[in-house]
């Protein structure tokens, strides 16, 4: 399992396991790309010739388009190239909820795809995020069950990649990069924007989860592409925090009380126990942003602390409406 899969894993089982909050649903997106029902209709209808895809495990062959898709937590890649698939990714009632709108109805597997509950879905193609992510059997039992491919730990980790391949995979190849391009234009559109808006100012990330905060340094989910694709100012903060590795470590609130950042984005579930402290913290209130009233409470983590273009393409629409209020 990739790194950044392992974290938001991690952190989603410290949710479950603090029962604190619940997720709001969220909000409706489009295809990446913008293309009609009937034309992704269209599109999945056409055939596909015999292939042959080499992968982290070996190779497969795939002699017809694949209809009943397994693919836990790779969900954004295949929701974006128009492809449903015949269960979801989830930790006990925890899913993707920013992938619900388009996902409604799909049932729930569970995030480290039990051998049972895979037979039970009838695949016909079974996708992993890594070798890693095969966690409750091999390689050869997934294999008995239908086709697999597994992505190699770079690919996994990498969302463009992850998508490129994805397209590969399902012989969308022109799909995927429309869907890139598409996204590069947003960003494009986007960082002009919000630089028209705020100019230099810094702009921050803070996850709450129960008590505990954690700050995205620039190389954390969208971060990367707000700060180095963006062009968004970063506040030095961010150079005080640790090399980022697989541990994802909470800040203390003392040390949070340094950030310097002009405007902050606060993201967590409703009711986290975290927002009533930073509320109620002298220490957090006397920051730049809290003093200005520049700081902004997002309430649907989902999109914000996962890999994949429809979720940055959410996270980059959010930043844009906020810092243009």
């Amino acid at each position: 399992m990739s790194k950044k899969v392992t974290l938001y894993i991690t952190g989603l089982l410290l949710l479950v396991l603090l029962a604190t909050g619940c997720s709001s649903d969220g909000e409706d997106t489009s295809s990446a790309n913008g293309e009609s029902d009937e034309a992704t209709s269209e599109e999945n209808s056409e055939e596909t010739s015999e292939r042959k895809l080499t992968h982290a495990m070996g190779e497969i062959t795939l002699k017809e388009k694949p209809e009943r898709i397994l693919a836990p937590y790779l969900e954004d890649s295949l929701v974006a190239l128009g492809e449903k698939p015949v269960a979801q990714w989830s930790i006990g009632e925890t899913v993707l909820n920013y992938l619900q709108p388009q996902l409604e109805g799909v049932p729930k597997i569970g995030w480290d795809l039990p051998i049972e509950q895979a037979i039970e879905q009838n695949p016909d193609l079974i996708i992993f995020s890594a070798p890693t992510a095969l966690q409750n059997g091999s390689y050869e039992d997934y294999s008995s069950i239908a086709k697999t491919y597994v992505f190699d730990e770079e690919t996994g980790a990498d969302w463009r990649k992850q998508l490129t391949t994805m397209g590969e995979i399902l012989n969308k190849q022109d799909k995927a990069e429309q869907v890139l391009s598409d996204f590069n234009q947003k960003v494009e559109e986007a960082s002009a924007t919000i630089k028209e808006n705020i100019g230099d100012e810094s702009v921050a990330f803070v996850w709450t989860m129960g008590e505990q905060f954690y700050v995205f340094d620039e190389n954390r989910y969208g971060a990367d592409i707000f700060y180095n694709e963006m062009g968004i100012a970063k506040p030095e903060f961010l150079q005080s925090l640790p090399e980022e590795g697989e541990q994802w470590n909470p800040v203390a609130l003392e040390k949070l009380g340094e950030l310097d950042a002009d405007h902050v984005f606060l993201i967590g579930n409703e009711g986290e126990p975290g927002f009533e402290i930073l509320e109620n913290s002298s220490v957090w209130q006397n920051t730049p942003a809290a003093q200005n009233g520049q700081v902004y409470e997002v309430n649907d983590p989902s999109h914000w602390t996962i890999d994949g273009v429809i979720a940055h393409e959410m996270s980059i629409d959010q930043m844009v409406d906020t810092l243009s209020k």
